[in-house]
């Protein structure tokens, strides 16, 4: 059984986890590319080679967690997220900017929801799977909370000091870690189910497996693309620098919402069923530039149903594996899966960024709308492996 005080603190460590790391390049990437004379696309190739990195670790770090546990895991991270913070507020040079990314890179994927799902995973088993929807209802509000704090930090400290701020936060989070301290579950105890689904051997089936790492690895592209571009794509649909903040910022409003309704509502569908809802959310998030045109309006509907897509998928992505392999070696299945989702996601702020410059945001949109029809297909594909019910 997970207590709500662990549930609570690896919440709130997430929501601040994800704010000072990989949703720090969104608000700060034009403020160092407007001081520091690299180009854009060097300063968004830096959050890719974060990304990178987190695929690199992933297979390993999700071994730690089985082996250690999450207090030790989690909590090296926050220690690699502040000396990755402090090394970019005094990279003056480009050898110090990717050195800091890639420290920030193993951080992320030691501190965020892969490795926090791990953890609770490790110590709640199938039973762990309310805790997970629940601990991404605080990680929701991180670009909500972030990008508007950031700006406000960089206004008042610069961005350099403002980084510095973003370490010393990073390292007050290390204390809520401690509550990842219960035994681990013996393999003996009764699990509780984790869904009705009814599923052929899953754990051995390989194809449902490559389906899953398929569907996150798209949705890692769209997200890290999004976390890098959205800003910029709503202020290039004609919605100016100031008003694209904070419609970007209701992003964390639509995921926290949607998370919130599967908390409420949701535990009693399958983790495909939900997976199916998700990527039919994003899909008609991004059909509402397409077919309404650009607009205020168009531009709420596409970042709240955005939001809800993603944050519905960020607990697929870790309940799913719940039905798909044993959890005692969680930490082990989602960490080799995952990889490709990593590299898709470091390609992510890249490619955007590259198309915007040369087609404009509406091509942007256009591609990631095409890569949300083809999620929603693996999506219903996987869903096909299994008898999906209440």
């Amino acid at each position: 059984m997970i207590s709500r005080r662990t549930v609570v603190c690896l919440g709130t460590a997430q929501l601040i986890a994800w704010g000072t790391s990989y949703y720090l390049i969104g608000v700060f990437g034009e403020h160092i590319a407007a001081t520091s004379g690299w180009s854009r696309g060097f300063i968004y190739g830096g959050f890719s080679v974060g990304l990178l990195v987190m695929g690199f670790a992933s297979a390993w770090a999700g071994g730690a967690v089985d082996r250690h546990g999450g207090l030790p895991v989690l909590a090296s991270g926050s220690l690699l997220n502040a000396a990755g913070c402090l090394a970019l507020a005094y990279a003056h040079h480009p050898a110090v900017y990717c050195l800091a990314w890639i420290v920030l890179g193993l951080s992320m994927r030691l501190t965020l929801y892969d490795a926090a799902f791990a953890a609770l995973a490790r110590i709640g088993g199938a039973g762990a799977r309310r805790a997970m929807a629940q601990i991404t209802l605080l990680g929701g509000l991180a670009s909500t909370t972030f990008w508007p704090l950031g700006n406000a930090l960089i206004a008042w400290l610069g961005w350099r000091g403002a980084l510095v701020a973003y370490a010393a936060i990073s390292l007050a989070v290390i204390p809520l870690y401690f509550t990842l301290v219960a035994p681990r579950r013996q393999a003996d105890e009764p699990a509780e189910a984790a869904t009705t689904t009814n599923a052929p051997a899953a754990d051995n089936d390989r194809a449902s497996g490559w389906l899953y790492a398929a569907i996150m690895a798209l949705v890692a592209f769209l997200n890290s693309g999004m976390s890098a571009h959205m800003i910029g794509i709503l202020a290039g649909l004609g919605l100016g620098a100031s008003t694209a903040v904070w419609l970007a910022s209701l992003r964390g409003i639509g995921q926290t919402a949607a998370r919130t309704c599967e908390v409420a509502f949701g535990m009693g569908f399958s983790p495909l069923t939900l997976n199916l809802v998700a990527t039919l959310l994003l899909t008609a998030g991004f059909m509402v530039v397409p077919v309404a045109g650009p607009g205020m309006t168009q531009a709420v509907l596409f970042v709240l149903a955005f939001g809800a897509g993603n944050g519905l998928m960020s607990i697929t992505r870790g309940t799913l594996p719940l039905i798909l392999a044993d959890p005692a070696r969680y930490g082990s299945f989602t960490g080799r899966l995952l990889v490709p989702s990593f590299i898709l996601a470091a390609a992510a702020p890249l490619v955007l960024g590259y198309l915007i410059e040369a087609q404009g945001p509406h091509a942007a949109v256009i591609l990631c709308l095409a890569l949300a029809l083809v999620i929603l297909i693996l999506a219903v594909a996987l869903g096909g492996r299994f008898r999906v019910g209440r």
